[in-house]
């Protein structure tokens, strides 16, 4: 599918909703790595994740009224079997599969665990299209890189999850992932689409502490300086980050964003979500972002600001 004079996408991005709850969680199921993440979930984070937090963006975006939703991880607080399927609940009151791609993010994959009863739940939202798909009984780390193509505009998730030591929030894409990014980076570019990746960790290592940062970032960040993308989309944060990684003659656009269900009790950690609207105009890709955050006082969303992005269509070639 190549990229046409009418090609764009209207879509949001939301990150680290925190949405589950630990309230019924039997002191057994945190006899691991969990117990820390239950002790920070019971002394902090369910105060600052809020519930009506989340209502409130999901009334907000039946206004908004994206194309898609791409979610960049942190959808759990200790990844446990029964957060999946809360999560899964909630997705599936979000949107349909086709209409909301998910990348998971560390706390989703908190302790190693069977597939079969946590990210299986998720994998409808998180696999490729079916053309594109490695395998028809895709599975576990074969699901990434994903595709999903919409209108000229190519969705590439990657999955930096992965299980930790305690006291570190690390995540890693590995060799295999790479390599394939590479590829789809490259026949992305030849076929003239718009490319954006998405993944939890923010590709940069300068732009979170060593205990948290992606550990092959500079790997990546190399792929990408080399084969170029049009965004590069992360979360992990809890905060507004932007940045660029050099490719050409300019820099490749990296949004990070706050937690979409924060009731923002330390500065500039309020929820966000970002919209994103990208269009074909002529020789170039013409990007509106813009950003909406809660108002606690009024219960709900509203317009913070916006940026207006530009950039060179890649002309596309035949194989």
């Amino acid at each position: 599918m190549k990229a046409t004079d009418h090609a764009g996408l209207y879509f949001a991005q939301l990150s680290d909703p925190h949405l589950t709850s630990l309230q019924r969680v039997r002191w057994r199921q945190l006899l691991n790595k969990r117990m820390l993440g239950y002790l920070s979930w019971h002394q902090k984070r369910r105060a600052e994740h809020r519930g009506e937090v989340l209502e409130a963006l999901l009334r907000d975006l039946t206004q908004t009224r994206p194309e898609h939703i791409v979610i960049t991880g942190d959808l759990t607080h200790i990844g446990l079997p029964d957060e999946f399927r809360q999560a899964r609940r909630w997705l599936d009151r979000l949107g349909a599969t086709d209409r909301v791609t998910v990348v998971p993010g560390n706390h989703d994959a908190y302790v190693r665990s069977p597939w079969s009863s946590t990210f299986s739940l998720w994998q409808p939202y998180m696999q490729s299209d079916p053309e594109f798909a490695e395998t028809p009984d895709t599975a576990s780390e074969q699901l990434f890189p994903s595709l999903r193509i919409r209108n000229g505009v190519a969705l590439i998730g990657l999955s930096s999850a992965g299980a930790s030591a305690p006291f570190l929030a690390t995540g890693s894409l590995g060799l295999q992932q790479r390599q394939r990014l590479t590829m789809l980076l490259r026949q992305a570019a030849e076929q003239g689409l718009f490319r954006i990746v998405l993944l939890h960790h923010p590709p940069r290592e300068e732009d979170e502490k060593w205990r948290k940062r992606l550990t092959d970032g500079k790997a990546l960040c190399a792929i990408l300086e080399r084969e170029g993308a049009e965004l590069v989309l992360h979360g992990h944060s809890h905060r507004a980050v932007e940045a660029g990684i050099p490719h050409g003659q300019g820099k490749i656009p990296v949004f990070g964003i706050p937690s979409a269900s924060a009731i923002g009790r330390q500065a500039g950690r309020r929820a966000q979500y970002y919209l994103y609207k990208v269009r074909r105009e002529d020789d170039h890709w013409s990007v509106r972002v813009s950003v909406r955050g809660y108002q606690p006082d009024q219960d709900r969303f509203s317009l913070q600001h916006e940026h207006h992005l530009s950039m060179p269509v890649i002309a596309s070639t035949s194989f």
